[in-house]
């Protein structure tokens, strides 16, 4: 990967599970396969989210869905690097999906570059449109073409986010409702390219 971002992965916690995206995505399975490919670089292959997704979810929630299969997590820290590849507006974003048990019920982090009561938040669907259970965020995540490294978090019901500053929350929310379930990554309705993705149980 590009080499500013070697220092990400330097010193890494043990994962659970780990992927790099050199063998492809198999481990992975979109609600649109149509929509993401691995994409090659002069540094690596990536998981890119080339177009929007033809799914349609049962409520008002992301569109772009790519989950791994045979592994559940509980309490767990994701980490990985994103690269927004949409034009810059508000919403422009990137997600991480977690706690999945069905198309409608999911946790789900949308990182937005500018926050509002619909982006940058923590979300829960429970058989309902998507409802915001964030209380604390940031400004907004912003986005440009660069790589970015962000970290989903989970324990004992406490979700918390970090963007580029790993010390420091981006987004907190209390909620313990699903318990273990699926992990994936995605977007509301653009597009943007994933690698370096390490989960551990907590």
């Amino acid at each position: 990967m590009v080499g500013s971002l070697i220092l990400f992965t330097l010193m890494a916690p043990p994962a659970d599970f780990a992927e790099n995206f050199e063998s492809g995505m198999s481990s992975w399975q979109a609600h649109d396969k149509t929509s993401w490919k691995v994409k090659s670089t002069p540094f690596g292959n990536v998981l890119s989210l080339i177009k929007q997704s033809h799914y349609e979810p049962p409520h008002r929630s992301p569109y772009n869905i790519i989950l791994l299969q045979d592994h559940k997590f509980g309490d767990f820290e994701l980490t990985a690097l994103a690269r927004s590849t949409k034009e810059e507006y508000g919403h422009r974003d990137l997600c991480v999906f977690f706690g999945w048990q069905s198309p409608d019920r999911f946790y789900y982090v949308h990182f937005g570059q500018k926050t509002d009561d619909r982006a940058n938040q923590i979300f829960i669907v429970n058989q309902a449109d998507r409802t915001k259970i964030s209380h604390q965020t940031t400004p907004g995540s912003p986005w440009d073409d660069k790589w970015h490294k962000i970290r989903v978090r989970r324990e004992n019901g406490v979700i918390t986010t970090y963007f580029d500053d790993m010390t420091t929350p981006a987004m907190i929310a209390n909620d313990d409702t699903f318990g273990v379930g699926l992990v994936g990554l995605g977007s509301f309705d653009d597009t943007g390219d994933f690698d370096q993705v390490s989960i551990k149980r907590l």
